[in-house]
């Protein structure tokens, strides 16, 4: 994976080149103390992961990050613990604390291997999906981003997707039936799922019709969870449920 450092340290971009040196997979192509050059730099070069430090002189690295068109994967560094959120609502891969154990350092770059690959693979898939057409292979499953982690999700444990402004609550079967929190927008969930499985009944909701127990007036119970079914929906919904 092509990589760069920005920040505005020469102490931690000694640090963070030497942890790359170590790493097979990773290559060092620049590093920078000013995000306006690394700016640059990224509108010529193709990148894979950018190391950035948030708190730095010219730009920080949150609004060099939120600049970027064609975002690269990366994985902020610094001294500041209380940037994390704004580091999860950019889906950052990682968010490192300095000073930085290499321990730590290379859970964050495997977890960047794993996403930069599971994204290869899902391009790679969507283009033998367009050449197949409807006979091509589609995966059971999906992967999510949930805090600094992608979490498998099979599509047939999902029983409802719930919305909550910027993010999704998607409602599983499982031994806790914990539910999983996603900075995701309902049209992104909506290309991800299976069409024959899934219906929006509502704009904050998408249930898998497979788990609908009842329907009562204008509600639809799932697990006596009573889900609302928007007028805009309801036609659609109960030409779906055969009603």
């Amino acid at each position: 994976m092509k990589c760069i450092i920005v920040d505005d340290e020469p102490l931690a971009i000694s640090v963070l080149n030497s942890y790359c040196d170590d790493i097979a997979f990773l290559e060092v192509m620049g590093v920078f103390t000013n995000p306006l050059e690394a700016m640059d730099f990224l509108v010529t070069q193709q990148i894979d992961l950018v190391f950035s430090d948030i708190e730095m002189p010219q730009i920080n690295g949150l609004e060099f990050i939120r600049t970027l068109e064609n975002k690269p994967l990366f994985v902020f560094t610094t001294a500041y613990q209380k940037y994390a959120i704004d580091g999860f609502e950019l889906n950052a891969v990682d968010y490192l604390v300095k000073p930085i154990p290499f321990v730590r350092f290379v859970k964050a770059v495997n977890r960047a291997k794993e996403t930069y690959e599971l994204k290869n693979r899902k391009d790679e898939s969507n283009n033998v999906v367009s050449a197949g057409g409807d006979n091509a292979a589609k995966d059971d499953f999906m992967f999510v981003k949930s805090e600094y982690g992608n979490i498998k999700i099979e599509f047939e444990n999902i029983k409802y997707v719930q919305g909550l402004k910027d993010y999704l609550k998607i409602h599983i079967k499982g031994p806790s039936n914990k539910p999983i929190l996603t900075l995701m927008s309902f049209k992104e969930m909506e290309t991800k799922i299976p069409q024959n499985q899934f219906l929006r009944v509502h704009r904050s909701f998408i249930v898998n019709l497979n788990y609908i127990d009842s329907i009562q007036r204008s509600k639809i119970v799932i697990d006596d969870i009573r889900i609302p079914i928007g007028e805009s929906y309801k036609s659609e919904f109960l030409k779906r449920v055969g009603l």
